[in-house]
């Protein structure tokens, strides 16, 4: 074996670990087993339906498809499959208890490690076209499962926001570091060609493939993501009681969800409260709004005059190097993102202010792109040119079209290994228990 898949291996191993750790912290480690049963929102799955879903789904790709192993629990494919079983209805499953889903994992995470000593990574460049790719090349199949498990993590945080009842997650980081203000409230992008998507990124999905040139006008597009103080200014100038603001199908849906501000936010006397993970709060003025649907944020962008960028705006705010022509992989560059980039990986409960994190600065000086709230953009899920899906049309193709729109850049909750600038997430507009904020954009010759 060369060093080169030694050190892939150990990667894989440790990140393999890492998600483990984190998946049981959330579940097992933390909650009774009345918790993990039960459903504490129609909109979320019971953790223990999560928990055994993210062993089964490993067991499915790295023992059977990667490893050509026998199936060690077939009787259970059913129970965990995330599109036969809508979430409100997976609380009425025969599911495995807790302690049987750690069983479970336990057992499939030994035989795993086991395969990926046995199997050849295939560490060769990647080629250009998804449908070319291979379960094993650069470990993709690997760090499909790290990615699924962590995007499942997150998933579960939600439900934990979610949860009634005493906090049972810890808040163990340091305060973050001292923010530095913004040289301007807006930046300006230039005009020309910039290039999208990737062909040669190890861990990207199929969606984010393939690379492609997307030529935009000039436009401004916000330094920060919107904040607590500044989405406050129209939440209290009536913003929510003004249907012009609205879309036709965002104003019904406001109107029927008799939303008066982001979720978890409450009045009290003369400011607002927020509820965060079982904790009430004074809502800090400084940080990004979260908890905000697409439909809110459209709104607040025509309140102030503005809208919301194109997902391809996005990425070029994120990734164009206008000294070099090139896109990075990161806003800052190639290199893997560290607690100085970004508010990442659940370092936090929560999004740090903006300005805290200058190392993170693309360079347009375009701020907090990775981690701190998904940010909304206008654009409608679909396929890039060239589209092939890989390794099952479940990932992406069977949600293009459907209405779903495009969200960017990671949250707080977000691990470093599942998220970078050419990352996709999509959503309904509706949704905003997941920790979802935006900032604006405008174009270059509006005043």
């Amino acid at each position: 074996m060369s060093r080169e898949q030694e050190r892939a291996k150990e990667r894989i191993a440790a990140e393999l670990d890492r998600s483990r750790r984190r998946s049981n912290g959330l579940t097992l480690d933390s909650l009774d087993e009345a918790d993990l049963l039960a459903q504490h929102s129609p909109l979320m799955s019971p953790l223990v339906w999560d928990l055994a879903h993210i062993g089964n789904y490993e067991e499915q790709w790295l023992l059977r498809a990667a490893g050509g192993r026998e199936a060690l629990r077939p009787d259970i494919d059913g129970l965990y499959d995330a599109f036969e079983n809508p979430r409100a209805d997976r609380v009425a499953l025969p599911l495995l208890r807790p302690e049987e889903a750690r069983d479970y994992n336990d057992r499939v995470r030994r035989e795993v490690l086991d395969t990926l000593d046995s199997v050849d990574l295939e560490t060769v460049p990647a080629p250009r076209s998804a449908g070319e790719r291979s379960l094993l090349e650069a470990g993709f199949v690997f760090h499909m499962v790290i990615q699924h498990e962590h995007m499942h993590d997150e998933t579960m945080l939600a439900t934990h926001q979610l949860r009634r009842g005493a906090p049972v997650l810890l808040e163990e980081e340091s305060a973050p570091p001292e923010p530095s203000p913004p040289t301007a409230e807006e930046v300006l992008v230039p005009a020309g060609p910039f290039t999208m998507g990737t062909d040669d990124d190890p861990w990207s999905y199929d969606n984010e493939r393939s690379a492609h040139t997307v030529d935009l006008d000039a436009y401004w597009i916000d330094t920060d993501p919107v904040t607590n103080r500044a989405y406050l200014r129209f939440v209290e100038d009536g913003g929510y009681q003004d249907p012009r603001w609205w879309s036709d199908e965002g104003w019904e849906w406001k109107r029927r969800r008799d939303a008066v501000a982001p979720a978890f936010w409450t009045p009290d006397g003369d400011g607002w409260v927020r509820r965060r993970f079982g904790r009430v709060e004074e809502v800090p003025p400084d940080q990004p709004v979260q908890h905000v649907s697409f439909h809110e944020a459209e709104a607040y962008a025509r309140w102030a005059g503005r809208r919301l960028p194109t997902e391809a705006e996005w990425e070029k705010a994120a990734r164009f190097d206008p000294a070099s022509g090139r896109s990075r992989r990161f806003p800052w560059g190639d290199e893997e993102p560290t607690g100085g980039h970004a508010n990442l990986g659940q370092r936090a409960l929560g999004p740090h202010p903006v300005g805290s994190h200058p190392e993170g600065d693309s360079p347009l000086g375009v701020r907090h792109l990775i981690g701190d709230v998904w940010e909304w953009t206008s654009t409608t899920f679909h396929g890039y040119p060239g589209f092939s899906a890989f390794p099952y049309r479940e990932y992406s193709e069977v949600f293009f079209g459907g209405g779903y729109k495009v969200l960017r850049g990671g949250s707080w909750a977000t691990h470093p290994t599942a998220v970078r600038s050419t990352f996709r997430n999509w959503d309904h507009p509706i949704r905003r228990q997941i920790f979802s904020g935006f900032r604006c954009a405008r174009d270059a010759d509006r005043a």
